[in-house]
């Protein structure tokens, strides 16, 4: 008597449905294979806790990120006079951050030596060219000297490090430092008007000041600024106030902060400050040239009545 056939071997008589059942298996087992593989790639579970790198040498990072399997990029470069060479100033992801193994740390290091750059000679030039020129060289102004000459705020000499620059002259500058420009100014024209500087960071803050013929002052900073995040930081207190008559070569102190709150609190009262003092200097300007008009048309009725008095006397 024959066995009856097995479930198994009754459904490879159906050679359609047998198919198809091997392929969803081999489908599924590819499916799992891949998700194994992908789990294994990206170390699926696995995490580190990034060390804080700051404050030590390039080679202790490296080897103490190679220790906790990541890597290391240095992203930028700073020099920070107080640091030594190479000492990692900032880290991102910051120290403490839980990540996957093999991921990249990018850090900022401490350069050994600031980049020197050629000083361009900028004398004849507008006060406006020469800044632009500095700036693209990576230099800065140091200090407005004016001194009396027909053309104003046209670069008379030019100082770096003591020493005057001339066309043939080949001076190096570290980057960042500062140029000292001797200006002319006209006797009638020795006054400016100080910009309002409220909301802006530091670089484009002293640029609107050398363009109105000033000088940088004082430069405070709020508590929790320091060289790292110093570009984000603005300046929200001005002093002279913006839209205010001042001496071309007078110094305006400024006052930084990181505080969002504090900055457009300090914004909106200084720009009302700003358009209140532009229209008191508006409306005594235009006294003044209303005060002068009328002394003109008197002094010319005066001299028509002289004329006719004399005129009278000569007939008479």
């Amino acid at each position: 008597m024959n066995k009856p056939a097995s479930p198994l071997a009754r459904l490879r008589e159906r050679r359609l449905l047998w198919n198809l059942l091997l392929i969803a298996a081999v489908m599924l087992l590819l499916a799992i294979a891949a998700h194994l593989v992908m789990q294994a790639g990206t170390r699926h579970g696995a995490r580190r806790s990034v060390p804080d790198l700051s404050g030590i040498r390039l080679d202790e990072a490296q080897q103490l990120a190679r220790k906790h399997g990541l890597k290391l990029h240095i992203n930028d470069s700073l020099f920070v006079p107080a640091y030594e060479g190479g000492i990692v100033l900032d880290q991102l992801p910051k120290g403490g951050v839980e990540v996957k193994p093999g991921r990249t740390i990018y850090i900022t290091i401490n350069s050994f030596r600031e980049k020197m750059v050629p000083v361009p000679y900028v004398a004849g030039r507008s006060l406006r060219q020469a800044k632009n020129m500095l700036e693209i060289a990576g230099l800065e102004i140091a200090e407005l000297i004016y001194r009396p000459d027909i053309a104003t705020n046209y670069v008379l000499a030019e100082y770096s490090q003591g020493r005057q620059v001339t066309a043939a002259s080949k001076f190096e500058a570290e980057m960042g430092s500062g140029v000292t420009l001797h200006v002319g100014a006209e006797p009638a024209h020795g006054t400016t008007i100080v910009p309002l500087l409220v909301g802006y960071p530091l670089k484009e803050a002293k640029g609107r000041l050398w363009e109105s013929g000033l000088n940088v002052g004082r430069i405070d900073f709020d508590e929790g600024i320091n060289l790292l995040n110093r570009k984000e930081a603005r300046v929200y207190v001005q002093s002279p106030s913006a839209e205010r008559g001042a001496r071309l070569g007078s110094r305006v102190d400024l006052r930084l902060t990181l505080d969002t709150k504090k900055l457009s609190s300090h914004t909106a009262t200084a720009e009302k400050q700003a358009r209140e003092a532009a229209e008191e200097r508006l409306r005594i300007e235009q006294e003044r040239a209303d005060s002068l008009a009328e002394a003109e048309f008197r002094q010319a009725t005066d001299s028509d009545e002289t004329t006719t008095n004399d005129d009278n006397g000569f007939f008479d």
